[in-house]
């Protein structure tokens, strides 16, 4: 029987969960406020490449902000520090305004390969960017990720194939990036592309969670598939 004790101790062992006001001041931080910043230089005569700089600096202060207050960036935080370093680096060699423009769609082909690789690592990265929004909070019965891990390989399986189905859907994702970038006019570039986050990620989310409901994800997170007696 699972004391009170015990219970706490695995909540204590659970990661920091994001508020949902963190995360919409994320969601504003990395994609609305830098396309706002992108056409105000526009309208203000800025040229191309420099309003885009400026829009990709904006995402990177708030990263190195974030770093200052907690000295780590964990998990998905690191990944997207990483790629957007990397980003800003090949822009800033290559001073081309559609290569600027095409940098989030090689980013987005680095993030997918990135997720691909990963499902042969020890805990692939969507178990990363997945464990502070649902441990704990959606159909849990309190058991740790860690605890699951170990015990249930139906576990494991679904993180692995959910982060391979991230993978290939960031390459579809970034060749779309890519082909705009280089066939469309470019200051309508920004807009589509900062439209199409939001499209890729409902897909995911709807993909992923039918998934997740057949192949019983909730089912073990809730405690409610039949699991043999330890010893």
């Amino acid at each position: 029987m699972t004391t009170r004790k015990g219970s706490a101790a695995t909540a204590s062992r659970m990661p920091p969960q994001p508020s949902r006001r963190g995360l919409l001041f994320g969601l504003l931080a990395d994609i609305v406020i830098p396309i706002a910043l992108y056409y105000g230089l526009r309208a203000a005569g800025v040229s191309v490449f420099a309003a885009l700089l400026a829009g990709a600096l904006l995402p990177t202060l708030t990263t190195a902000v974030q770093w200052v207050r907690t000295r780590s960036l964990e998990g998905m935080a690191g990944f997207v520090a990483g790629t957007m370093l990397l980003g800003l680096a090949a822009a800033l060699v290559s001073g081309s305004p559609r290569f600027m423009l095409a940098k989030d769609g090689w980013l987005t082909a680095v993030a997918g390969l990135w997720f691909l690789i990963s499902i042969r690592a020890e805990r692939p990265l969507l178990f990363h960017g997945g464990r502070p929004l649902l441990e704990g909070r959606f159909r849990s019965d309190g058991t740790s990720w860690d605890v699951l891990w170990e015990r249930e390989p139906a576990f494991r399986r679904i993180w692995r194939v959910s982060t391979a189905i991230w993978g290939v859907a960031m390459l579809l994702d970034a060749v779309a990036r890519v082909v705009m970038a280089y066939a469309l006019p470019v200051d309508l570039v920004p807009g589509l592309g900062a439209l199409l986050w939001p499209v890729t990620l409902v897909l995911l989310q709807v993909v992923n969670g039918v998934y997740y409901e057949v192949a019983g994800l909730w089912r073990l997170t809730a405690g409610t598939t039949t699991r043999p007696p330890e010893g």
